[in-house]
């Protein structure tokens, strides 16, 4: 029998994303009659007659917000009798495979009707829709419906049913919907978790409170904050002093788009696009180059405030311009103080991305301080208990709610650039979404990769996707083992994933790798071991799509420290040996030497193996870890190799009297002084020669971030140097030969500005000529870069254009730290199980 209709088969993120009432309305405007249901793998529709055609143009057409068509099969389809209408059925079972949605900022009908004071929904900080609101942070398991998800303890009223249950709505099978009669309220509390006021006076109480200089924890949808006023140095101060962060940047939420212009001198429409996207993630734009920012109408270049930390906030003079609507505080020349961002070239800026923060925002009336939640190097806080109990001591109020954070979600973080957008930190708003696997991978089996112990993130690769999770972090602090075991678990029953095999870093002191290898000795299942640095290659392999067999390419991996193969600082260039497939400690082939550290090598690569062809010459780490913290430790350890006359230079001023020669002591006889080609400790150790940080850092990167701040004031029009630099970085065969680089560097007498810029663009050129030697000899036209020094915009931006001519790939999609470094360990392991 001949069929009378077709079926769609689509795939892609199409489930919670309100793409059911679309097809249901476009089936009516159409005139065709039909159905349409989720399945495992998306949404299957079937239609009356042949011509699918014109439906499939509209659909695309048509396609909301947040959903994404991957694929739409078309296959015949035989009805035993004609629909009479189109209707949305029930949805059909199976595995999922199906992408769940990640949390999406405020649309702009939900912002509309919160500031309505005709709509029921006016003032209510948890309005939402199918194109916006919680999804992953609300998911305790799959299917996604409510029952199943933190709005379960919340009943919809007879209004929001029926808006539910209507397909013309935008409301229909909206998970989270809900209004002030049936849904999640909001309250304020002391420390004491006593109500200070409730509903929508919480609100206006909170941003009193933050005008008058008070710090407020805030429940947001994937973690708490803690707030305050970004314009009060005193209110600043006093939450640095209150969280132990001493200078780590913070970021600034502003109230809306137009003090973009009023506080950075410019709102770029790229950069205004990507804040208000549906992922409303921090961006990290250049700070202006002028002293002070005056946020109304003064005709004066903006910038940050110059005032000094502590100081009070001027809110005297001028006129004020118009009160924002809503705004409850003064309306007076309004600056960002300078302890925001101290030292920096960049600020971290975001919008509002919930109900609650617009209302915020829009009672406070400027711009606000949006930090984790948490003291320093602990995870954010997750629920009301723990957020009084652990920000006792940092916040005056809490501002709570009552629907639970099942899923932590950091901020995202991302540079826009002339580039296009670099992600610097992937969590909310891009969690859950996967990666499509390159050409060649169809076929890998389900693999589960640990990632690494800093800034981690774990993998799950299935059905030709990999699903990473969000960023979590140090996996040394307990509080974070325990938001990943709670993650991982999440993940494996959203996806119903079993994995076949489990890829670990090869670190043999990492604690995932650990983990790794005890579930793998559980489960019987293999556990590969994975080079930390041919990791961060083979993810920004697959982030761009490079096939499975499309060939080796040459790799620069420049990071911190990471595991690598034989100690080759004083070998020629050799084969490293392929990554272990145990879990045991070492690498497979004893006739090299242990693992290195590595973090400045030059590879040729593809998903399978890896060979070192070059890099930086390994220098000791003096103290072991101490020397990420203590920057003079690299300066003096560079100087130990490179530079025998050190003791005489007046940068020598900059190691601590007496710790030089008993260290240079304890490097001679190698104690706790492991040798590593850091390319990280290196800008640690210029920045020390140039008293940057020399003493001691707060944070992880400060030295180098600083470092980069000040060359960029040593940079001329276009990057290129305001003098002649006298400064470079040869090839000492296949090594980067930094005596040379000493030798000229401490003989150039420029200023400090000029001579951070001239490292940078000494060791771009550097690097990219390492990348060139290694590209001609293996006849590869093909340069991909990655790891954490990828992040420094001065270095990836030169260093891109000293390669031009090459085909060169950078990480865009992930970190290039190693919060991207789970997906190359997931495809390298499916490669080898594969071949």
């Amino acid at each position: 029998m001949a069929h009378n209709g077709v079926l769609l088969r689509i795939t892609g993120k199409v489930q919670g994303v309100g793409f059911r009432p679309t097809v249901w309305q476009v089936a009516h405007r159409l005139g065709l009659t039909g159905d349409v249901g989720n399945n495992a793998d998306g949404v299957e529709v079937r239609l009356w007659g042949h011509d699918a055609g014109r439906f499939i143009a509209q659909l695309r057409r048509d396609c909301p917000t947040l959903a994404t068509i991957d694929g739409i099969d078309i296959l015949p389809w035989q009805w035993a009798r004609p629909p009479s209408s189109f209707t949305i059925i029930e949805s059909r079972g199976g595995a999922m495979k199906t992408q769940v949605v990640p949390d999406a900022a405020t649309c702009g009908d939900c912002l509309a009707e919160l500031f309505d004071p005709a709509n029921r929904r006016f003032g209510y900080p948890f309005i939402n829709c199918t194109h916006c609101g919680p999804r992953f942070t609300l998911i305790r398991r799959m299917p996604y419906d409510r029952p199943n998800t933190a709005m379960a303890a919340f009943p919809q009223c007879p209004d929001c049913l029926a808006e539910y249950h209507n397909p013309a709505d935008r409301r229909f099978h909206a998970q989270p919907n809900a209004c002030p009669a049936c849904g999640p309220q909001a309250w304020l509390a002391d420390r004491h978790g006593g109500r200070l006021a409730a509903a929508d006076d919480a609100i206006t109480e909170a941003a009193r409170r933050l005008l008058a200089g008070e710090i407020v924890a805030v429940k947001g949808l994937g973690g708490f904050h803690l707030a305050c006023d970004a314009t009060n140095p005193a209110a600043v101060a006093r939450l640095r002093a209150r969280k132990r962060r001493p200078s780590k940047p913070l970021a600034v939420m502003m109230p809306d788009s137009d003090w973009l212009r009023r506080c950075l001198g410019h709102a770029d429409p790229a950069l205004v696009a990507l804040l208000q996207s549906a992922a409303a993630p921090i961006v990290l734009v250049p700070l202006p180059p002028c002293a002070t920012a005056v946020a109304y109408g003064a005709d004066v270049a903006p910038g940050l405030a110059a005032s000094a930390a502590g100081a009070p906030a001027d809110r005297a003079s001028g006129d004020g311009g118009a009160p924002a609507p809503g705004a409850i505080g003064a309306q007076a020349p309004l600056a960002l103080c300078a302890g925001i961002a101290p030292g920096l070239h960049e600020i971290g800026v975001m919008l509002p991305a919930s109900p609650l923060q617009h209302l915020l925002l829009r009672r406070a009336g400027r711009p606000l301080v949006m930090t984790s939640g948490n003291l320093n190097g602990r995870p954010p806080a997750l629920d009301n208990r723990q957020a009084l109990d652990e920000l006792a001591a940092i916040a005056d109020a809490w501002l709570l709610h009552d629907r639970d954070i099942v899923q932590r979600a950091d901020d995202s973080l991302v540079r826009l650039s002339a580039g296009g957008v670099e992600m610097l930190r992937r969590s909310r708003g891009y969690v859950p979404d996967a990666i499509a696997l390159p050409p060649g991978f169809a076929l890998a089996p389900a693999i589960l990769a640990m990632g690494a112990d800093l800034k981690n993130t774990f993998c799950l690769l299935r059905d030709g996707q990999a699903v990473l999770s969000q960023h979590l972090g140090d996996l040394a602090d307990e509080g974070i083992q325990r938001q990943r075991q709670q993650a991982l678990a999440l993940f494996h029953a959203i996806w119903d994933f079993t994995p076949r095999a489990v890829a670990v870093d090869a670190h043999p002191g990492y604690l995932s790798r650990r983990w790794g290898a005890a579930l793998a000795t559980e489960r019987g299942l293999p556990c590969l071991t994975i080079l930390h640095h041919h990791a961060h290659l083979a993810a920004c392999l697959g982030e761009h799509g490079w096939p499975l067999d499309g060939g080796p390419v040459i790799g620069l991996a420049m990071d911190g420290l990471g595991y690598g193969g034989a100690r080759r600082h004083d070998i020629p260039t050799r084969d490293i040996p392929p990554d272990d497939d145990r879990c045991g400690d070492g690498l497979a082939d004893s006739g090299h030497e242990g693992g290195a550290l590595w973090g400045g090598e030059c590879l040729l690569v593809d998903y399978r193996e890896s060979r070192w062809l070059g890099g930086l010459p390994a220098v000791a780490l003096p103290g072991g870890d101490l020397a990420a913290r203590q920057p003079w430790r690299n300066l003096l350890a560079q100087w130990l190799r490179f530079v025998p006359d050190w003791r005489g230079l007046p940068e020598a001023g900059h190691i601590p009297a007496g710790a030089g020669e008993l260290l240079a002591r304890a490097v001679a006889r190698g104690i706790n002084a492991p040798p590593a080609s850091s390319t990280g400790r290196l800008f640690d150790a210029v920045a020390a020669a140039l008293g940057v940080c020399a003493g001691e850092t707060s944070w992880e990167g400060e030295a180098a971030c600083r470092l980069e701040a000040l060359a960029w004031r040593g940079a001329g029009q276009g990057g290129e140097p305001a003098v002649t630099l006298p400064v470079s970085l040869p090839l000492l065969d296949n090594r980067l030969d930094m005596a040379t680089f000493w030798r000229q560097w401490l003989a150039w007498r420029a200023g400090p500005a000029e001579r951070a810029y001239g490292f940078h663009l000494a060791l771009a050129r550097g690097f990219a000529a390492l990348a060139r030697q290694a590209a001609a000899r293996h006849g590869i036209d093909t340069v991909v870069l990655s790891g954490g020094v990828l992040h420094n915009r001065l270095f990836r931006e030169l260093l891109v254009r000293e390669l031009q001519g090459l085909r060169v790939l950078v990480p865009s999609r992930l970190p290039a730290g190693d919060g991207g470094l789970a997906l190359g360990q997931a495809l390298i392991a499916a490669a080898r199980l594969l071949g």
